[in-house]
């Protein structure tokens, strides 16, 4: 079968991998799909994508389109797309905030913005929360810095920091940063029965539960939840009913066929948890603990968008999050996770009326383009 033959990027960002596109290069928004499918070598029923560029785990089989932007507040427009690895479906529900810090580095080197300074400031408009984020970093002779001294959980080695400003990111999948009006809500669960959640949208739709109230510590490792499917169809279930309650589906059916959105994770207060690097944490190092299922399968380390709106729950009193943290409502949030410790900004108020307003979020990522080329699909499939 012939192959078509696509310039493209692969990169790294966070804890992510991407093949990275100008939207210049590809076709038809219709054909996208097709396209993208075979590229991470999906659908495989092995879950491996030895016939693509994917991982066989979700933070690995993704796509980002980019092109200059037309808007006056914007320098790019970026398009995220997750590949799903054992079916053949592509989901545009959702930003990932791992691969945007790549973003920026992108448009610098690949001629889209040409900042004449030392650190670059980019503009990025998300087309799938319509949201704007702010990435900034430096720059050496002309191009995106790649050494520096900033380590992340998750990933091996230092690099040069990527700060990304998620600018009013409430309401970013449904319009409202609580959907339902209320910090937390009592959800009746087709073969769980009723269960406390909270039901949050900054950077991403999520929907929060007690560890606790699952069966779980919060302390789990993506191993040992992987090996349990009673608790992971237990959060799905959970997580299509907040589904629908948060109006994204109109029904069960619906909200099953949209894996990404919203996120579901789950939260206890600090403890001494392991991290997959056999590394211990210790209770006075976070101010909660979390894991999230992403597209079905528990993260290694925490979707950096389900970040953000973990640390603006945690900031809104009466939440699941904030009842784990203690009510302790200043500073930065230390998340714990399975590869450590995520800190993130959240900047959060609340009204004379009551009424909550997420300002902004933010945290630092390293970002590296691993090769540039061209990908190679078979023409069959678009």
């Amino acid at each position: 079968m012939p192959l078509l033959a696509l310039p493209a990027v692969f990169m790294r960002g966070g804890t992510s991998r991407a093949v990275m596109f100008h939207r210049r290069d590809l076709p038809a928004r219709g054909e996208w799909d097709a396209i993208f499918l075979a590229a991470m070598g999906s659908p495989d029923p092995h879950g491996r994508q030895l016939n693509g560029m994917g991982g066989g785990i979700s933070s690995l089989s993704k796509i980002c389109v980019l092109s200059p932007s037309e808007r006056p507040d914007a320098d790019i427009d970026y398009t995220f797309a997750q590949v799903q690895i054992r079916e053949a479906a592509v989901g545009y529900g959702s930003n990932c905030g791992n691969m945007s810090s790549a973003v920026g580095p992108f448009a610098v080197d690949e001629g889209l913005l040409r900042p004449n300074v030392d650190t670059a400031v980019v503009r990025i408009f998300n087309t799938n929360t319509s949201k704007i984020i702010r990435s900034t970093f430096p720059l050496v002779d002309g191009r995106a810095a790649v050494d520096g001294d900033l380590a992340i959980p998750g990933v091996a080695g230092t690099g040069a920091p990527v700060r990304l400003d998620f600018l009013e990111p409430g309401g970013a999948t449904t319009g409202r940063l609580l959907p339902t009006g209320h910090a937390t809500d009592r959800l009746s669960v087709d073969g769980i029965g009723d269960i406390e959640v909270s039901m949050v949208d900054a950077a991403n739709a999520c929907v929060f539960v007690r560890a606790a109230d699952i069966g779980l510590t919060g302390a789990e490792l993506p191993d040992a939840l992987d090996g349990n499917a009673a608790v992971l169809e237990r959060l799905q279930r959970i997580r299509r009913a907040a589904s629908v309650a948060m109006g994204i589906a109109r029904d069960d059916n619906e909200a099953r066929a949209n894996v990404g959105v919203p996120a579901i994770g789950f939260v206890a207060p600090p403890m001494v948890a392991p991290t997959l690097s056999g590394e211990t944490i210790s209770p006075g190092a976070v101010d909660l603990t979390a894991r999230f299922i992403s597209n079905g399968q528990p993260h290694r380390a925490l979707p950096l968008t389900a970040s953000l709106c973990t640390a603006v729950a945690a900031r809104i009193e009466g939440t699941l999050p904030f009842e784990a943290m203690g009510g302790r409502s200043a500073g930065a949030v230390r998340i714990g996770m399975p590869s450590g410790i995520l800190t993130v900004d959240a900047d959060v108020s609340r009204s004379p009326s009551g009424l909550w307003t997420a300002h902004s979020g933010a945290f630092y990522r390293t970002a590296r383009r691993l090769f540039d080329g061209r990908i190679h699909v078979p023409v069959g499939n678009v």
